[in-house]
């Protein structure tokens, strides 16, 4: 039975902005207030779809989230009708407002922690969606995400879906961003790599010291369990404090991973031989040949990583067994990076090629290719059963262009965000889209 490692990308969002709000992301703060162009990102994103589709993977949509959240601003006290309930957040609490308004669900990499039915006890594909509870603007994601993941991964036969973990700090959880799958084939048993950043209740396990470990160890341990992963199936590594405190707020900032090879920069783990040598016995254990690419820090640094987005590229394997590396356009701008990667694909390695697409508007905001999807290894039984309507084909491109031309603005400032027309205009979107895709109600204004 054939088996295929599906991307499902996400798809932004009609009030993209750059609110600067992930204290953390280096990009993410350094253009905050800038105007943002919600169109030209959500098209960037279709064309990165349709491109990976084209060329034979098979590509999924992972559809964005109503914005702004009048539920949340209702919570925290602003009350009335939606309309009053926006323009007393923009009068009294501005901050909340743009949170409120976050279209980060666009990194869907970040939506959820995957593990394909070949690792888990009871065969089927587990999803958790992640609490994301390190920022409140993102902390508000998960309650639709796992409403929008039901309705893509519905067959309970070969879905199971769990809630997120606790909303406290000790199980805070960032989904796939800092969650690596290693095999020799995606429908074969694999090792399930996860990445944290501290230890919640051991001292011992050192920690940044100047941004935020959002990953914690018990958060990795407890998605493991609950996706029912063997010991032998699963590798727990710490990433290195000091790249943290250098604006690698996710493991896929410093490292990325697909098949058989890790790509990661010298820099990424503690305790790297014994995390390396680990990978290698799990997997050979499990007749796979595990093979690891060491950026060096004297060839590319730590800073140029953040800035150009290296590592948070889509490694791909082809058909021939190469591997191909979608990368950021920021990747090409970077003298050392754009060298590094030219020698890497000569050098008659498993990186044969290297792709780059314009994603600025998802970059300035803090996210890349790796950001911009959730992969999900799939055997053929388990995509017929997906829900068919967010698998890409040129006639969904076509339909979703032209959404996105009807429905979303060019130009969008922290003013705009003060308007209640945006609410309107989003959730009019949104219930066109989930007739488009299929999903039926998943938006709280649909449900309420």
């Amino acid at each position: 039975m054939k088996s295929f490692e599906v991307n499902f990308d996400g798809l932004v969002g009609p009030t993209h902005n750059y609110g600067g709000l992930s204290f953390g992301n280096v990009a993410s703060q350094s253009n905050s207030q800038q105007a943002s162009n919600p169109k030209e990102a959500a098209l960037q994103g279709l064309e990165k779809m349709k491109a990976l589709m084209d060329m034979g993977f098979v590509q999924g949509v992972l559809a964005p989230q109503e914005r702004p959240d009048v539920a949340a601003l209702r919570s925290l006290g602003f009350g009335g009708t939606d309309a009053q309930v926006i323009q007393k957040a923009a009068k009294d609490a501005m901050p909340l407002l743009v949170a409120s308004c976050s279209a980060s669900s666009m990194w869907v990499a970040n939506a959820a922690t995957v593990s394909p039915s070949a690792d888990t006890a009871d065969g089927r594909v587990h999803f958790t969606a992640a609490n994301l509870n390190c920022k409140f603007h993102r902390s508000i994601e998960h309650p639709t995400t796992s409403r929008v993941l039901g309705a893509m991964f519905a067959d309970p036969q070969y879905f199971a879906h769990h809630a997120a973990l606790p909303a406290v700090a000790q199980f805070g959880d960032e989904g796939a961003a800092n969650h690596t799958r290693f095999c020799r084939d995606y429908g074969e048993a694999g090792v399930e790599f996860f990445v944290y950043g501290r230890s919640a209740f051991d001292s011992r396990y050192p920690a940044p010291q100047k941004y935020p470990a959002r990953q914690t160890l018990e958060a990795s341990q407890a998605v493991a369990r609950l996706h029912g992963l063997s010991e032998a199936g699963v590798v727990f590594a710490q990433q290195n404090p000091a790249v943290i405190d250098q604006g690698v707020f996710h493991n896929d900032v410093i490292a990325v991973g697909n098949g058989e090879l890790l790509f990661h920069h010298e820099d990424a783990f503690l305790n790297t031989d014994q995390v390396l040598a680990e990978l290698h016995g799990k997997l050979q254990a499990r007749g796979a040949q595990f093979q690891s690419i060491c950026v060096p820090r004297d060839q590319v640094a730590v800073e140029d990583a953040v800035r150009s987005y290296l590592f948070n590229s889509q490694l791909l394997s082809r058909a021939d067994g190469s591997m191909l590396l979608i990368v950021p356009e920021e990747c090409r701008s970077n003298p050392r990076v754009w060298q590094y990667l030219q020698s890497l694909t000569a050098c008659g390695g498993p990186v044969r090629e290297v792709k780059v697409f314009d994603l600025k508007q998802s970059m300035q905001n803090g996210g890349g290719p790796a950001c911009l999807r959730l992969r999900v290894a799939l055997k053929e039984t388990e995509l017929a059963a997906v829900n068919p309507g967010v698998i890409m084909t040129p006639a969904l491109y076509g339909t979703l262009t032209r959404w996105v031309s009807k429905h979303y603005r060019d130009a969008l400032r922290e003013s705009d965000l003060a308007d209640p027309q945006l609410l309107l205009e989003c959730r009019t979107a949104l219930d066109e889209l989930t007739q488009i895709l299929k999903l039926g109600a998943v938006y709280p204004f649909q449900i309420n």
